[in-house]
């Protein structure tokens, strides 16, 4: 019976990049001199981290004390990123609606401590009510059926449990441009104002941050467009997702994170603080239509 290519999901791709960058730090630039000190041929350590192979829970210690890392607290993230490797979650009854990359998004979600984004046409969408997230979602999945939209919805509704899930619940920045919040549905003109509700109620959250970026704001790196840093508990590295029509894309690597971490303290500093973001937004639900 043929083997079956072990299909390299985001955690895996997260775990084998965190590999080879301990790898390198320890001066192992050729993958059969790292491969030799465990015993492995050249292909299974490349398998490992090209995300193309699986690592035993057992072997990462292993492996990781033949580049003199011993810290258990170093050790523990990529022990856990290699027993949730081939984890199914919730998402994977979507798999045949979702894109590979949207599906990558949810997991990393899943996995995140924080996330801080700026969002510069549309609420995020860990913010977003159902019927704001309908609306968006028929007019940018362009392509899709009125059913496949309705499931799309659900699957943006269900991603929100991070927020509120026991234990660690999800630490959200959010900066969202003020054009945003002045966004109209002629057909339904009570929507923005539950959607404004919704992000006043989130804002009373300990674990949410939303600040405005006001239309009279200086100029900032965000007005290239919107991204999204996702953070995950030391030692591991962040990551960038941005967005576009096809989805999401992903940036990784200690530079250019660091970038597009740079950037985010810049429009951070760009945008209203939080009392005066509150108080914008509090008065926009005022005026919206009911």
């Amino acid at each position: 019976m043929p083997t079956v290519p072990l299909v390299p999901t985001v955690r895996r791709r997260r775990l084998g990049s965190a590999l080879r960058a301990y790898r390198l730090e320890a001066g192992f630039d050729v993958l059969e001199d790292a491969a030799a000190a465990m015993g492995w041929d050249r292909s299974k350590l490349s398998r490992i981290e090209t995300a193309k192979g699986a690592i035993k829970i057992a072997d990462v210690p292993l492996l990781l004390a033949a580049y003199g890392i011993t810290d258990p607290e170093q050790i523990r993230p990529l022990e856990e990123l290699a027993r949730d490797a081939g984890k199914k979650g919730w998402w994977q009854t979507y798999t045949d609606l979702a894109a590979p990359s949207y599906v990558d998004l949810i997991s990393l979600e899943d996995d995140a401590q924080s996330i801080r984004t700026y969002s510069p046409q549309l609420i995020p969408g860990l913010l977003q009510t159902a019927a704001y997230a309908r609306e968006i979602i028929a007019a940018t999945a362009i392509t899709r059926t009125t059913e496949e939209v309705i499931a799309l919805t659900e699957v943006r509704m269900a991603r929100q449990a991070v927020l509120s899930r026991p234990g660690k619940p999800l630490k959200l920045r959010a900066i969202i441009h003020e054009a945003a919040l002045h966004q109209e549905f002629p057909t339904r003109p009570g929507l923005m104002k539950e959607q404004l509700r919704r992000l006043l109620d989130a804002g009373k959250l300990p674990t949410v941050t939303i600040q405005v970026m006001p239309l009279t704001a200086a100029a900032h790196p965000g007005q290239v467009g919107g991204f999204s840093l996702v953070d995950f508990p030391h030692p591991m590295p962040s990551m960038v997702e941005t967005e576009n029509l096809k989805g999401s894309s992903y940036v990784e690597g200690g530079e250019d994170t660091k970038l597009f971490s740079e950037a985010f303290e810049q429009v951070v500093a760009a945008a209203l603080p939080v009392d005066d973001s509150t108080a914008l937004i509090a008065t926009l639900e005022g005026k919206a239509p009911k």
